[in-house]
């Protein structure tokens, strides 16, 4: 990886970091409020990295609130039952009322 790479990783993290308990943001969020709109993609790269870094990536979905990232977790539901624990209301992989539970970096931030 590029060293560009590494420090969009690294403020992915920051970001990632700041999602409350109990709250999601999505990969497009994340990348729009780094000013990388169409780099949504490589926040979920950056997401897939995260391991061992104590970065809350579970509260990071796609755009829908689909639970997308799953297989990267350990166990099978792993990243649903985190969410589940936060009290993330999640029917068929995706989170319910995700207007109520979205976390924006844009306004928060």
């Amino acid at each position: 990886m590029t060293p560009e790479t590494l420090n969009f990783f690294d403020r992915v993290y920051e970001v990632a970091k700041q999602i409350p308990f109990g709250k999601v943001t999505s990969y497009g969020a994340i990348a729009n409020y780094l000013g990388a709109k169409q780099s949504a993609r490589m926040v979920g790269y950056a997401m897939n990295g995260s391991g061992g870094k104590d970065i809350p990536a579970h509260r990071v979905v796609n755009r829908k609130g689909l639970l997308t990232g799953k297989h990267h977790f350990d166990g099978t539901n792993l990243m649903q039952q985190l969410l589940e624990s936060e009290g993330v209301l999640i029917v068929d992989n995706q989170i319910q009322d995700l207007e109520t539970v979205f976390w924006d970096p844009n306004k928060e931030l």
